[in-house]
This record gives structure tokens, sequence and C-alpha cells, in this order.
């Protein structure tokens, strides 16, 4: 039974660990010597209000802290470390300023849940400082005639050293800077801010300036590709200068002119006319229809009276004749009976 309650409660211990995270935008980070490094730590809306802290070292009981809140007084440019907390992004953003070799290593970044049963919630990310040349962004493109520049970044320790640009495999074109950290010709133009970066600006851009260069110091080299892409062609004007003679024979299309309306005029009264006579003969034949079938049906009436009404009807008359001779008609049957008595 004691085991299992031990089980139990490391389980439950871990839980925050399953169900909710702090994360960082890295999990390992190239940093040149002398330079600074922002990370963000994103975090879930329930820990808004806990205590956020930024520390060196893998394990908690054994790291170093270097950033918390809630400490008393706010950290001041130039610090070596300083971290603000946005509870409404839901973001603890820590910044580590002028690193050194002996900065490189494990950090974390995690939220105080304040329970000695429970872990608390973290993320962990390494820093690799080291000293040399990086870029953002070793291609170049421009166009023909355009400028373009690249920016190489050093570390610390060469702040005072003389900075070259050179053209892959062609010594004799390398351009240095001088003791004032700049140099600058026709085609290309060198800027040394000594603190970590060297603007290189290649002017006038020509097909033949496509290859591949790099930025040099000290035993360092960093290659850098640039492109010249031939100029885009610029628009053509839609608008043009028309004659009076040309804008009439050839009007703009959407201008409905006094000659294009009066083309249309006879198709439109041939149209209508057709379709007022077709009316009209719709109209006359049903009247002719209903005229004959009126006099169809007076000639049918007509018939059958004929039939059932004789001329010689003597359904009502009786003639008798008395005397030596008698003459006696009845109709009870419709026929007609003589009788003469001597």
């Amino acid at each position: 039974m004691t085991k299992l309650f031990t089980l139990i409660l490391i389980l439950l211990a871990g839980l925050p660990d399953l169900q909710c995270h702090v994360t960082t935008a890295d999990h390992e980070m190239l940093v040149l010597e002398g330079q600074s490094v922002t990370f963000p730590c994103h975090y879930e809306p329930q820990y808004a209000s806990y205590v956020k802290y930024w520390c060196q070292g893998r394990m908690r009981e054994f790291c170093t802290s270097l950033a918390r809140t809630g400490d008393a007084g706010a950290a001041q440019p130039g610090e070596k470390v300083s971290a603000v907390d946005d509870q409404v992004q839901q973001v603890f953003t820590v910044t580590m300023n002028n690193l050194t070799e002996a900065d490189s290593g494990w950090y974390m970044c995690g939220v105080e849940i304040g329970s000695g049963w429970t872990a608390d919630v973290a993320s962990f990310v390494y820093i690799r400082v080291i000293h040399g040349l990086s870029t953002v962004n070793n291609q170049l493109r421009g166009e023909e005639g355009s400028s373009v520049t690249f920016e190489c970044l050093y570390s610390e320790r060469y702040r005072e050293t003389a900075k070259k640009w050179c053209r892959a495999g062609d010594w004799s074109s390398c351009v240095v800077t001088g003791s004032d950290g700049r140099y600058e010709d026709a085609s290309v133009a060198l800027s040394d801010d000594r603190i970590g970066s060297v603007a290189v600006t290649l002017k006038k851009l020509q097909t033949r300036d496509t290859g591949w260069y790099w930025c040099s110091v000290g035993e360092h080299k960093l290659s850098v590709h640039v492109q010249a892409t031939p100029p885009t062609a610029p628009a053509e004007s839609l608008t043009s200068t028309l004659t009076p003679d040309q804008a009439a024979a050839d009007p703009p299309p959407g201008l409905i002119t006094g000659q294009s309306g009066s083309s249309h005029i006879p198709e439109t009264l041939l149209v209508c006319s057709s379709l007022t006579f077709l009316a009209i003969t719709v109209v006359l034949a049903a009247k002719l229809w209903k005229m004959r079938s009126k006099e169809a049906l007076t000639d049918l009436e007509q018939s059958e009276n004929t039939v059932l009404t004789s001329p010689f009807d003597f359904s009502r008359s009786s003639v008798s004749v008395g005397g030596a001779g008698g003459l006696t008609e009845g109709n009870s049957r419709g026929e007609v009976s003589h009788a003469v008595t001597v």
C-alpha cells in the first residue's frame, strides 16, 4: 500500500508537465560573442499571475537564478539579463546582453508553481556562444543599375580588426577597411560600426557582378552569393494622344457616338414592327376562331329543331263528316282513316 501511495504522488507531481507547459522559440541557439539575444517564453493563461524565472542549468534545484518577476527594482538598460512579463499576451521575455563563450550552456524558463508536491512548469534552451562571422542572409539579389547592401556580423574580439571583402577565387579583388573602419570606391563601399557589424554596399550592379564573394575578419570567412537581374520593364502608358480625325474614326471603347447610335435605329424599328404585326395577327385569329365557333353552334341548334318539328303534324286537328257519307280523320297514332256509310 505504501508503494502504491508513493507511485500516485509521483504521477500527480508530473501531471502539470503533461497538461501544461512553457515554450520558447528555439531549443538551441547560436550567438556571436558580444551580441545580445532575446527569448520569448510563452505560457498558458492560468499562469498569468504566477512568478516566472530565468536561470542557468537543467535542474531547478541546481539552476542559477538570473531573472525573476516580482523582484524589487526593475531591470535597467545595459544589464546582463533583463526580463519583462506581459500577462495579457502570456509571454515572459528575457534579454541577455554582451554574451561571451563562458555564457554557453543550458537555460531554463519556468513558472513557479509553489507547491512541494508539484513540479514547476518549464522549458529549456541551449545557448552556444561562438566567435567569428555570421549573417542573416547570404543570398543577395538586385536589378542591374541598382545597389544592394549586405551586413556581415562579427564577434566582439574582432571589433578593432580590419574587415575584408573579396570576390571568391580572386585575391586581387579584395578591399580592406581603413583605420576609421571605412572603404569606398566606384563599385563597393564598406562601413564598420565597430560594435559587431560591417555593411557592404555594391553599387550600380552589372551582369558581370553575379557570383560568389566572401566577407573576412581574422581567420574567418563568410561566403555570400550576389545575383544581378535584368531591370523590370516600365509599365506602358494606357493613355495616348489622338488627333480629332483619329478620334472620330476610331472612338474609344464604351463611347457611343451619334453615328453608332443611329445605325441601330432601323434594326430596332424592324424588331418592334415584327412584334406588333405578330400580336395583331394573333388577336385577329382569336376573334375569327371565336366567330366561327359561334356560327357553327347556331347551325347545329337549328338542324336539331327541324328534325323534331314536322309540317304535317296533326296531333291537334280532327275532321268529321256526317251524312250519307262521312269522313272521319283521327290522329291518335298519327294515322288517317276513311269510313263510308251507304
